[in-house]
């Protein structure tokens, strides 16, 4: 193997499309990924509605000011810093602060503890793990019975975590400090659906548990839904930042994978590892070919191929030095239609694109074969 084998100029995901449906943060993730080589399809399944003006909010702000909680729960920094900007639009900003100043407060995780302490406020205590579940474990375990928690609601549910604390015996006030809503335009939705039922993307990436839940809704509304899970289930990677997130696609037997650290960047290297690890690699013709999502590597060199060369390719590798017949390999093109002669022109255009034409054998009468390399087939099978 020489040192460009070794050390390709491409990234890890080059020749990959993965689909993202953060609505927040969502550039952040797409730069990510995109500095590593894939091709990102954006897809935000929902968008945040900050309620400055909303009546709920401005009750809970009031409630608390005027009668104080013993703890507070603080789920989010986007959701806390919204808080105190919208009491300082009603003119209650020092009147919170003030409050809050005297209360514990509990904070799920590090950013959520920057706003905190951004807002001149310091919190007692936060759960290493970065769960919610930590928190309900740590509170009922002091017990609430009897006190007063203002839980800061973030546009999603928290799945039995302030029934678990009413049960309890505390008195809960909820801060809904922002909704998620549908996207305004659902456009981008139904384009990742299509493409992860056509296996047009290798990879899904859920930031977010309502996010999961819009994208399985939209694919029911379409009827797509059964063809949606099967791509999960298979083909199309789920990715999702950590188990909360995971959970609507695990109610759908769906397997996900989740960094250890519920951050984007470790989601990011995870996908840098998954989907180069899923992707098929062959001995052929003396060179290594590693198929990959909408590109073949070639001893180490990257080579976009078309869509319809890629159908072709994945068709020939399911049975690799098998010759598989013109009207098989017609069957795997989109649209292709009755003429084989599709297949030629498909076929001339993807050996082309690989530059390196004996990869592929032309079988007269009877169809093409990848030239698979006999001697290193039967050392890789002998183990």
């Amino acid at each position: 193997m020489d040192d460009r084998q070794q050390q390709p100029d491409h990234g890890p995901l080059a020749g990959f499309t993965v689909g993202v449906t953060a609505a927040r943060r969502a550039d952040e993730l797409g730069t990510l990924l995109q500095r590593r080589g894939a091709a990102v399809l954006h897809a935000p399944a929902l968008r945040i509605v900050q309620l400055a003006d909303d009546s709920e909010l401005l009750a809970a702000t009031k409630e608390i000011i005027d009668q104080a909680p013993d703890i507070v729960v603080a789920t989010t920094a986007i959701g806390f810093r919204g808080w105190v900007e919208a009491a300082d639009g009603w003119g209650l900003g020092d009147a919170l602060l003030s409050r809050l100043r005297g209360v514990r407060i509990l904070a799920r995780g590090p950013k959520v503890k920057g706003a905190i302490r951004a807002a001149g406020l310091t919190e007692e205590w936060s759960p290493s793990s970065e769960s919610m579940a930590e928190v309900l474990d740590r509170l009922l375990e002091e017990g609430v019975e009897g006190r007063r928690l203002a839980v800061q609601l973030h546009g999603e549910p928290l799945p039995g975590f302030v029934e678990a604390l009413r049960a309890g015996g505390g008195e809960v006030v909820g801060v809904p400090v922002y909704r998620w809503m549908p996207p305004e335009d659902i456009g981008p939705v139904d384009r990742l659906l299509d493409a992860a039922v056509s296996r047009g993307v290798d990879a899904v990436t859920f930031t977010s548990a309502p996010a999961a839940a819009s994208l399985l809704s939209r694919a029911e509304e379409r009827g797509l839904l059964p063809e949606l899970l099967e791509a999960l289930r298979h083909d199309v990677l789920p990715a999702c930042v950590g188990p909360v997130t995971a959970l609507p696609l695990q109610a759908r037997g769906i397997d996900t994978v989740q960094p250890e650290r519920f951050r984007l960047g470790p989601l990011v290297q995870l996908l840098c590892q998954e989907l180069p690890g899923r992707a098929r690699a062959l001995p052929v013709a003396g060179h290594r070919m590693e198929i990959r999502g909408h590109a073949v590597v070639v001893d180490g060199e990257l080579k976009p191929v078309p869509p319809a060369g890629m159908s072709l390719l994945r068709t020939l590798a399911r049975r690799p030095g098998w010759v598989v017949a013109r009207a098989d390999l017609l069957r795997a093109l989109p649209g292709a239609g009755r003429d084989e002669h599709a297949v030629e022109t498909a076929m001339a255009r993807l050996r082309t694109a690989l530059g390196a034409p004996k990869l592929i054998q032309t079988v007269v009468k009877r169809g093409y074969r990848l030239a698979l390399d006999p001697a290193t087939d039967a050392k890789y099978a002998d183990g």
